[in-house]
């Protein structure tokens, strides 16, 4: 019987078969870039595996990275595996607080320090006397440095393998309610989960990708590292923000993975250059329209991508056909971190515009009674890291995934999310409100970068509006804000329309503070944490009911 090919199996046949081919091109300051075939990175990979056997660690050792993305995370990964260890990824914007509950609830022997924007803030939650090693990017630092350790380490041999039904890693939740949790996956559900996405995708070792969306997240996990391991594709990673226009266009993707906020913010940089009247004008001239579109595309990086994908949040319609225009399919999906990230996405040519799409090969998906979506993936979890009681909560007895989404399919079994069963809100009246449909209503305006629809116990809900980035610097002038009012309360008007009298909204509050990652409004995948934004703004609401404005400005 032939053993089913692991992760560290994909590894080794690359390794074999194209020690000279370019795996990953790595920024490293000042436009230069490092990179790494697939022997050069394997080396490494051994080295730091044999440097990880001789501490002598219990087999199945938790080992943690804190990093933002590139070329030694996927290093370090291997390495953990290779040695017969478990791998635990810290996201690199973590507090301190957390960091300290994850090293400990995890049992970490040890931690990786990689790029990091906020080292002192890590370093707060590291308990005294655990070991840590330095990633050649990190900040400087007093710890072990991964290049000497390599230096002086030769190299594993052979080819270790590990077992399908052993955990592999442990991602914790980013926590948006209560304390994060740590999800634990096994080689089985990574090695399910790659190639099920093989089968409609069909992506090989000459595409490109490029890494920035967070890697301890299990959906970059997936789509970027799982994936350029198992099919031996390139990986470019991205520098910084400020560069991240240039690191896409030395990329130049042909598989392109993002989330809503960032095709929101693409878009809203063509705009910048090309208004969007002038743009549309534009590529309704036949003899103009394939220019143009090349041009756009070309302009973004993005004129050889063939496959692109969105995910984590709900895509705004109007979005999705304006990519459609220039020639460029979004697809959106659907997954958890509980089933890593292998649930439902749009299939080339089959999407249908507000749906996640058809359930992955081997993924079984029903609706329960009260409306919540039920996932049987072959990549499901193992369960929550010390928490079987919990595990044992989120599946039927039937072994169905409570995912905590609620939703519908269509005639053609593609599932459309139409908010969260704890999302539900009651008004005065008694009436139940999902705020996400409001919500994706309201994103597809190009005013609008995010919103929150809230309103418990009050007679009608409200929503709270993040307005795009380009339009907050102008909203101190009195011209541009009295316009602004204007557009915002017809998109108030558009809105309420288009939803039951008992979800219309009573008026809508412009907030003056972003929402970043960093203050804590969103999740490291960009979604907004909901808690967090009805608790700071929850005192001004009673003032903004009793002011019977259209829109409201946050002073």
């Amino acid at each position: 019987m032939t053993e089913e090919k692991l992760v560290l199996d994909d590894a080794y046949h690359w390794e074999e078969t194209t020690p000279d081919r370019i795996w990953l091109t790595q920024p490293i300051g000042n436009g230069e870039v490092q990179t790494y075939t697939w022997a050069e990175a394997m080396d490494q990979v051994r080295r730091m595996a044999a440097h990880l056997k001789s501490l002598n660690l219990p087999p199945g050792s938790h080992i943690a990275m804190a990093s933002k993305n590139c070329a030694h995370f996927f290093f370090t990964d291997l390495a953990i595996w290779m040695a017969g260890h478990v791998s635990v990824a810290l996201y690199p914007t973590l507090k301190a607080d957390t960091v300290a509950y994850i090293l400990d609830h995890s049992e970490a022997k040890l931690l990786v320090i990689g790029k990091l924007d906020d080292l002192p803030e890590i370093q707060k939650g590291i308990p005294e006397g655990m070991s840590c090693i330095s990633f050649p990017l990190a900040p400087p630092n007093d710890y072990e440095s991964w290049d000497e350790i390599v230096a002086r380490t030769e190299p594993l041999q052979g080819k270790p393998r590990r077992q399908a039904d052993e955990p592999a890693l442990i991602a914790y939740t980013s926590g948006s309610t209560g304390l994060a949790k740590g999800v634990m996956h096994s080689f089985a559900s990574i090695a399910n989960a790659v190639k099920g996405g093989e089968q409609i995708f069909h992506a090989e070792p000459g595409d490109r990708m490029i890494s920035y969306l967070p890697l301890a997240h299990i959906f970059e996990r997936l789509c970027v590292e799982s994936q350029s391991i198992h099919t031996g594709m390139q990986v470019f990673f991205a520098e910084s923000l400020d560069t991240f226009v240039a690191d896409l266009n030395r990329a130049q993707p042909t598989i392109f993975v993002s989330v809503p906020r960032l095709w929101l913010k693409f878009q809203l940089g063509v705009f910048q250059k090309l208004p969007p009247q002038k743009l549309s004008r534009l590529l309704r001239i036949p003899l103009l329209n394939r220019v143009i579109k090349k041009k756009v595309l070309t302009g973004l990086g993005l004129q050889n991508v063939r496959l692109a994908i969105s995910g984590s949040a709900p895509i705004p319609p109007d979005l999705i056909q304006w990519y459609r225009d220039l020639g460029l399919e979004l697809l959106e999906g659907y997954g958890m971190s509980e089933d890593f990230a292998y649930s439902h996405v749009s299939f080339p040519g089959r999407g249908r515009v507000g749906y996640v799409g058809h359930p992955m090969p081997g993924v079984e998906v029903k609706i329960s009674n009260e409306g919540e979506i039920l996932i049987k993936s072959p990549a499901n979890m193992m369960g929550y890291y010390k928490q079987p009681e919990l595990t044992a909560e989120c599946y039927t007895e039937d072994g169905f995934f409570r995912t905590g989404d609620r939703g519908e399919r269509d005639e053609h079994g593609r599932l459309r999310i139409t908010g969260r069963v704890k999302e539900l809100f009651k008004t005065s009246k008694g009436k139940y409100v999902a705020p996400v449909p409001i919500e994706n209503l309201l994103n597809n305006s190009n005013k609008v970068e995010m919103s929150c629809v809230s309103g418990s116990g009050q007679p009608q809900p409200f929503a709270l509006v993040l307005l795009a980035e380009a339009l907050r610097p102008q909203v101190n002038d009195s011209t541009v804000r009295a316009e602004l009012t204007r557009e915002l309360e017809a998109l108030l008007e558009k809105v309420n329309d288009e939803v039951e009298a008992f979800e219309r909204l009573q008026f809508l509050t412009v907030v003056k503070d972003p929402w970043l990652i960093e203050n804590g409004f969103l999740t490291p995948t960009m979604k907004i944490k909901r808690t967090m934004i009805e608790d700071t703004y929850g005192p001004k609401t009673e003032d903004w009911y009793t002011a019977s404005q259209r829109v409201v400005w946050e002073a």
